[in-house]
């Protein structure tokens, strides 16, 4: 009797612990909100790492967003009118996440570009040439708990315009991890 009892209660913890191992999954996914950054003015993204059990690594951005352009017609070389239009902006991207492996802390490093809805002159002050595309990097700092919940990112987005200038901007992201 003695050994069906210390049988039960060595399978029982066996059981135990292999539940406990199947709930510490890890937060790889996060929908967030940004303002700034690859969506221009504000947009919202989902992020996933491409392995789909791991935090940190290698992974992938999407998001829909929008920017306000102003929009000059020309008459026999004056201004005729100015008006307030809006684009739609979808950045997409790739990305690197580095830090310790139970820590919410993380690093991001990214590369990417924005589609936008029609051609505008976002960005090009000089001559007003009209594109559909920027390109970006993203260096943010990330913080987003290892089980999920509440996360926020902020950092620093060299934007690069069509013809090849490029612009500092930053981003702020205020989002919802989870596995």
């Amino acid at each position: 009797m003695r050994y069906l009892y210390t049988l039960v209660l060595a399978l029982g913890s066996s059981l135990l612990l292999h539940a406990q191992t199947n709930n510490t999954k890890e937060a790889n996914k996060t929908f967030f909100a940004e303002f700034g950054g690859p969506g221009i003015l504000f947009s919202a993204n989902f992020d996933q790492r491409f392995k789909s059990k791991e935090r940190l690594g290698f992974g992938y951005r999407a998001g829909l967003g929008f920017t306000l352009v102003d929009e000059t017609e020309f008459t026999n070389n004056m201004f005729f009118t100015t008006r307030t239009n809006t684009v739609i902006t979808v950045p997409l991207g790739v990305n690197y996440l580095f830090g310790r492996p139970n820590s919410p802390n993380m690093f991001e490093v990214g590369v990417g570009g924005t589609i936008l809805s029609r051609p505008s002159s976002i960005l090009n002050y000089n001559d007003y040439t009209q594109g559909n595309l920027t390109g970006n990097a993203t260096f943010m700092y990330r913080r987003q708990p290892v089980d999920g919940g509440f996360s926020f990112r902020i950092g620093f987005v060299p934007t690069i315009n069509t013809d090849g200038d490029i612009f500092p901007f930053a981003a702020v992201g205020l989002g919802y991890s989870f596995r």
